[in-house]
């Protein structure tokens, strides 16, 4: 039995009409709805057809059919049209990731804000794998008598910050100085080469009291540079399944929000995801909690380097073609953003 013309035009408007309804689809629906030209009991006959092939399933409950997962395949791979956004939701796209923002994880925080709004749909940004991130610059600043914060900014944006209490004395002239010297010791080389250094002999001095300052805080540096390294996964829009039909089972929306909860999984199923716009439906998704779900990421480019994804989890009865046009606009403002001057 092959796919013709004709259950290809039933198989999407079915898959329109459900995406739209939440409501299983009959015969009579297609044949008021979308004037087919044929009369129900020959729709009934093809829809008959496209359950056979696995592209239809029928809930007992009713007499209408829903796609099937290999359907929702089907109709992202060859029969979707991308939507065009409004002017507004790019306008809203534009601004907010354009906003006086200067550190990289909170762009990366907003754009899964935006993306949740825009989509209705729980959204999820990860900062990109940090190996190949370059330090720019080092600052160390006194916070009280015992206590400084040491500063480390990466070329991507990336900052982090970690209060250290200090047990040698110290003024503000020689933090300065120890942070100009590591500045000028290892800007433009990776967090991760300069992991891998002897940065406490580096800076033994003939100056004693430099060298004690010194000693004391490398190991906290070290320790702010390594958590450089960290991917972060910034979500939004958890509440929002509760608005879509499919999670009013109270057990189904338990699950998902455990699913999303479990970062630290989600985050390595969504870090080994290829390049580029991936779309991954229903059993199509390897981890067991995912797999009533679909799942759209997209990756984004940091000076044509770090690569970060952003996308959207919810169910496989998800606006695939609106969703993938907002991902994709989404990504290549971020790109806009983070091109170097």
């Amino acid at each position: 039995m092959e796919l013709t013309e004709r259950k290809l035009k039933i198989l999407q408007a079915i898959i329109s009409d459900f995406i739209a309804s939440a409501e299983p689809v009959g015969s009579r629906t297609l044949s008021k709805k979308y004037g087919m030209g044929i009369s129900p009991a020959t729709i009934r006959n093809e829809m008959s057809d496209l359950e056979d092939l696995g592209y239809l399933t029928h809930p007992h409950t009713s007499a209408g059919r829903v796609p099937s997962d290999r359907a929702y395949r089907l109709y992202v791979d060859y029969l979707m049209s991308k939507a065009d956004l409004t002017e507004e939701e790019k306008r809203t796209i534009s601004e907010q990731l354009a906003s006086n923002i200067t550190e990289l994880d909170g762009i990366i925080q907003r754009a899964a804000n935006v993306l949740s709004e825009i989509t209705s749909l729980t959204s999820f940004a990860l900062t990109p794998k940090q190996d190949a991130n370059v330090l720019k610059y080092v600052n160390i600043l006194p916070a009280d008598e015992e206590t400084v914060v040491i500063m480390i900014v990466a070329e991507s944006g990336k900052i982090k910050n970690a209060a250290l209490k200090l047990r040698v004395p110290y003024t503000e002239d020689s933090l300065n100085l120890l942070a100009k010297a590591l500045t000028y010791n290892y800007r433009g080389k990776t967090i991760s080469d300069i992991l891998t250094m002897d940065i406490i002999r580096s800076f033994e001095t003939d100056i004693e009291a430099m060298s004690r300052l010194a000693a004391s805080i490398m190991p906290s540096f070290m320790d702010t540079l390594e958590s450089m390294l960290d991917v972060n996964l910034y979500m939004d829009g958890l509440t929002n399944i509760f608005t879509i039909p499919e999670y009013n089972n109270i057990d189904k929306a338990r699950m998902f929000l455990e699913m999303v909860q479990k970062k630290k999984r989600l985050m390595e199923v969504l870090v080994n995801r290829d390049d580029g716009v991936i779309i991954t439906i229903g059993n199509e998704n390897k981890a067991d909690l995912m797999q009533d779900c679909s799942v759209i990421t997209a990756t984004y480019h940091i000076n044509g380097k770090l690569v970060g994804k952003l996308g959207v989890i919810g169910p496989t009865r998800m606006n695939y073609d609106k969703v993938t046009s907002v991902v994709e606009y989404m990504t290549d403002n971020l790109n806009n953003v983070f091109k170097a001057p």
